[in-house]
């Protein structure tokens, strides 16, 4: 498993835990900073600012997940509902793809979150790393 990954991972498991964002990249930095090298950090940065998203449908992703995947969960809801109350197989089609698109929409945006993260923490150490360096 690459830094990148296992970057990714780290912020995934910060996420896990109700904190801020600020709170969040401080205990992320620290980890970071043992465990990965300058070199890695900006090779991993450089991946991450090509990858994120700036605009359009990913960036809702990334900031809303849940409010993007809502629809999906109610055509879920709906499929289950008319599929039992009115008998009819067929919209437990509906009730399954709801489910599954609602669930991969989640688990795209939690993706990008921890990206996010584990960028802002690589910025948050390119600054204080600038600011410590004595000036000539």
């Amino acid at each position: 498993m690459g830094q990148y990954e296992r970057l990714v991972l780290m912020a995934e498991d910060e996420l896990t835990q109700y904190s801020s964002d600020a709170r969040k990249i401080e205990k992320l930095r620290r980890k970071i900073g043992i465990s990965v090298n300058r070199a890695e950090q900006q090779a991993v940065k450089a991946a991450l600012e090509a990858e994120l998203p700036t605009g359009g449908i990913a960036k809702i992703v990334e900031t809303q997940r849940q409010t993007a995947a809502l629809p999906f969960w109610g055509i879920a809801g709906l499929g289950l509902l008319f599929g039992i109350s009115l008998n009819q197989p067929l919209d437990f089609i509906a009730a399954v793809g709801g489910t599954a698109a609602a669930i991969s929409i989640q688990r795209w945006g939690w993706k990008l979150y921890a990206k996010r993260i584990v960028l802002d923490t690589l910025i948050d150490i390119d600054t204080k790393i600038s600011e410590i360096k004595p000036k000539p």
